[in-house]
């Protein structure tokens, strides 16, 4: 296993980065401010999955297949893209009337799933994940591999508490503005530039380098 003093480098370089919202903060932070806080925690536990999904691929290697590979690297992103262009489209199309003022918000497990998906179809966190994880690894301290996902839950175990402290700081400062029908309207409209902008960033981000 890696030496404690390589874990707390880890730690630190890996809380830096999680300190800096992404793609993955502005689903959550959406999702709260939209059905609050326990909406965003579901959300966070969506997208640390996705992150599990990810570190377990880079475990076996796949990863490496996804960043060495052009097609591979091309057919998710472009997945990740249209899936989140489609969740723009159904925030822009939400109309938020007054007749429909307690309309059911998403259940719990599509939120979940949703999660999921945003993290599991971005190639960026896997290719993040290969470049990032094996930084800290120590051929003389064992198997690669065990290295490898112990640092991994380090990270989603970091990612979890700095999402969820976004998730509940978004939940608690949203409450009132989920009353408001006009809000409601802006909300759902901010939340589709949201997702449409990351889709359309994804579509257009770098090709995986050959």
């Amino acid at each position: 296993m890696p030496e404690v003093s390589t874990l707390l480098l880890f730690a630190a370089a890996a809380a830096v980065m999680l300190l800096v919202p992404g793609p993955s903060v502005l689903y959550i932070v959406t999702r709260s401010v939209a059905q609050g806080r326990g909406a965003g925690l579901v959300s966070v536990l969506g997208i640390h999955v996705g992150s599990a999904v990810h570190v377990f691929a880079a475990v076996l290697g796949l990863s490496a297949l996804l960043a060495s590979s052009a097609t591979a690297f091309t057919i998710v992103k472009y997945l990740g893209a249209a899936y989140l262009i489609w969740l723009g489209i159904q925030h822009l199309r939400s109309r938020g009337q007054e007749s429909e003022p307690t309309a059911p918000p998403a259940p719990r497990r599509r939120l979940f799933w949703d999660g999921v998906v945003v993290n599991v179809l971005n190639p960026k966190t896997a290719i993040f994940f290969l470049a990032f994880l094996p930084q800290f690894v120590d051929p003389s301290r064992g198997p690669a591999a065990t290295q490898l996902a112990m640092l991994g839950a380090c990270f989603i175990a970091l990612g979890t508490i700095s999402d969820g402290t976004y998730a509940l700081t978004a939940g608690t400062l949203a409450g009132r503005l989920r009353r408001a029908v006009r809000a409601r309207r802006r909300l759902d409209r901010a939340s589709g530039a949201v997702y449409l902008g990351m889709g359309v960033t994804a579509a257009l981000s770098g090709e995986s380098p050959a």
